[in-house]
């Protein structure tokens, strides 16, 4: 059930995730129209006075690639220190046209971006930790020590990074909100449905951009 929300430009922040050219059709990762969230994206980057964008910005030779273990395939499960890990395409390679921010992705306003995944040894799915679930991209800091209460969520992919960094939010202590139609999913084997349930059950709100009221 999509809910009206009232946004208070004082004390929420809108969290744009990985809107980046390896995540949009023709990238080397793509969401399945991927680029029809960037619309969303800029109307409500428009209409909120605090702004963070989120950018996968891997090294050469990162670990979540396949590609850096031989006899591997993408989207191969390998287990690693901090538990079992996708396997990937390489993908936003740092410095990479793949890791640039969409080129319609209004960007100019932004306060703070915050750059994830940039360790060799770990992947980052969650703007607020990376894989290991102990190492803090900062975000959480960030947020608490400029008084925000609550993030809004728009970006890729819904079931996978939005989905990562809205329960971390909860977990932390912030509230959450998804634009669901500012989104897309991967849905791979059920995971847009399992991501959903969980963030509504961990008291995530699922709103969309007409919904929110500024």
């Amino acid at each position: 059930m999509t809910e009206v929300v009232r946004i208070d430009r004082g004390t929420d922040v809108l969290l744009v995730i990985d809107i980046q050219n390896d995540f949009c059709p023709g990238g080397a990762l793509a969401v399945a129209d991927g680029d029809a969230v960037v619309p969303v994206a800029n109307d409500l980057i428009g209409r909120f006075a605090n702004v963070v964008l989120t950018q996968d910005s891997h090294p050469e030779g990162h670990s979540s690639f396949a590609s850096s273990h031989e006899g591997t395939e993408p989207f191969s499960t390998m287990e690693m220190s901090y538990g079992p890990q996708t396997l990937r395409p390489d993908h936003c390679v740092r410095d990479s046209s793949g890791a640039a921010f969409h080129a319609g992705l209004e960007t100019g306003s932004a306060d703070l971006i915050i750059r994830k995944g940039s360790d060799p040894a770990v992947d980052s799915y969650s703007a607020f930790y990376e894989n290991d679930r102990t190492t803090p991209t900062g975000l959480a800091g960030y947020l608490g020590t400029r008084g925000f209460g609550r993030v809004v969520l728009v970006g890729l992919a819904t079931d996978f990074c939005v989905h990562f960094t809205a329960m971390d939010a909860r977990r932390e202590g912030f509230g959450a909100v998804v634009v669901e139609d500012g989104c897309r999913a991967i849905d791979l084997a059920g995971s847009l449905d399992r991501a959903m349930t969980a963030m509504r059950d961990a008291g995530v709100i699922v709103s969309t951009g007409d919904a929110l009221l500024t």
